[in-house]
């Protein structure tokens, strides 16, 4: 089990920013309005050669005035159950306030290392007034400002410190798995519905998962992360920062993801906003796997499945060689399919073809139905060989590759599909000159 930090603290003391300087990302959303962070928030650090993740958690609010409140104090909760060191953050600026004092007899009670880290501490006079934390009862502060950074490295020696001395394993290379879709389609749930913990607020607002949470599964002898994205939208709809940092993100859970499992909702059918988030996944050449979810509410005919499974095809012509799964992430309907489905796509697009397989069956594809002439001349193509890129990629050698027309490269595209799986992988095709 890999270490934990959690980043706990009253609304807008600078958690986030401090999760920035320690995962030296944008990761978190830092924004001026009090308790932005609304779900747990997940990321990677190293010092001193030692790696830990790092949770940010949503500000801890004692009287859970709205739905977000009650939900956030939750989340901490949750983050506390995991964390292996806990980093309470303090505001130098306002002194000890009810709610500090309520989440440090919250701390107490706990038998966990706690680090009391006090925010905003940029010159020798805050430097004096931080000696008041010590009335918080929660031993040695550390005073730090996670805006410069000065103090940080004081308190991360200590935070590694208190790590259990843990036995070195080289983790292999786990898959990661992106879920995403349009706001609302149901992604929180699928996630919940997978882990059987609330990883995620669920709340019937749109836009509630403003982040990417990154989780790691390991149940039913599957191995892998899971990406929860905000909801993509139209650029039109991005009203407020925070929008936009959303869909940069979603972007950025597509490309860091191997497989995306793009949701739509079955009682709304694909629509263009669903096409566009597939075109992105194709042109990141990431696999994919098509959930419709909310399939429980359709009116069911004998055909309902085919017909639609039709139409989603048509809509995302030319790729259309990729699974689709008819789910109900609320009942947990066939949701174990959609994990089997994701690994067979992963191995398909990992899977190296030999070269010698794959130049007997292409040839023979090419002899049979050889590249139209152009212009008087014959097109003659040698050889073929898998590139070594991250996603499947050809190269086929040819003594004219600049006459090569795109029909004739669907036709390939299509026999290697035949033969070979690739089913849910966008692949590449280059001709080159031999």
């Amino acid at each position: 089990m890999g270490n934990i930090v959690a980043i706990v603290g009253r609304p807008n003391v600078g958690k986030s920013t401090l999760f920035n300087r320690l995962t030296e990302s944008k990761e978190a959303i830092v924004d001026e309005i009090s308790g932005v962070t609304r779900d747990r928030h997940y990321g990677r650090s190293e010092w001193n050669g030692r790696e830990f993740s790092v949770i940010d958690t949503g500000g801890y609010v004692t009287n859970p005035e709205d739905v977000f409140e009650k939900e956030i104090r939750k989340q901490v909760l949750l983050a506390l159950d995991e964390a292996s060191v806990i980093l309470f953050v303090v505001d130098v600026e306002s002194g000890i306030t009810d709610l500090d004092e309520a989440v440090a007899g919250m701390l107490r009670r706990i038998d966990k290392p706690v680090l009391l880290a006090v925010n905003k501490v940029d010159n020798n006079m805050r430097s004096y007034e931080a000696n008041v934390f010590y009335k918080l009862g929660l031993g040695e502060i550390y005073t730090i400002s996670s805006i410069n950074g000065s103090g940080t490295g004081d308190l991360l020696d200590v935070l590694v410190e208190n790590f259990a001395k843990e036995e070195i394993t080289e983790e292999k290379e786990v898959p990661r798995f992106s879920i995403v879709g349009r706001p609302n389609v149901g992604k929180s749930t699928l996630i919940n519905t997978l882990i059987g913990e609330e990883r995620n607020i669920v709340t019937p607002i749109a836009g509630t998962t403003r982040d990417s949470i990154m989780t790691r599964y390991s149940k039913f002898n599957h191995d892998f992360f899971l990406i929860d994205t905000a909801g993509l939208r139209k650029k039109g709809k991005v009203s407020e920062d925070l929008e936009f940092y959303s869909v940069l993100r979603s972007i950025r859970a597509i490309e860091t993801a191997d497989v995306c499992l793009l949701l739509i909702d079955a009682t709304r059918g694909i629509e263009g906003q669903d096409v566009n988030i597939l075109h992105l996944i194709i042109r990141n050449r990431k696999g994919v796997v098509l959930l419709v979810n909310k399939w429980d509410l359709v009116e069911k005919e004998t055909n309902t499945m085919k017909e639609f499974e039709k139409i989603i095809r048509e809509k995302c012509a030319p790729f259309q060689d990729f699974p689709i799964i008819f789910i109900s992430a609320i009942n947990k309907q066939r949701v174990f399919r959609v994990l089997e489905t994701a690994m067979e796509v992963f191995h398909n697009r990992m899977q190296k073809i030999q070269t010698s397989v794959l130049n007997k069956y292409m040839l023979e594809a090419i002899e049979e139905h050889p590249p139209p002439a152009y212009k008087g001349k014959y097109i003659r193509i040698k050889y073929v060989s898998q590139l070594p890129t991250h996603a499947p990629t050809f190269a086929f050698y040819a003594n004219l590759p600049q006459y090569i027309r795109d029909p004739y490269k669907r036709y390939l595209e299509n026999r290697m599909r035949q033969k070979f799986k690739l089913t849910g992988v966008p692949i590449q095709i280059f001709f080159r000159k031999k």
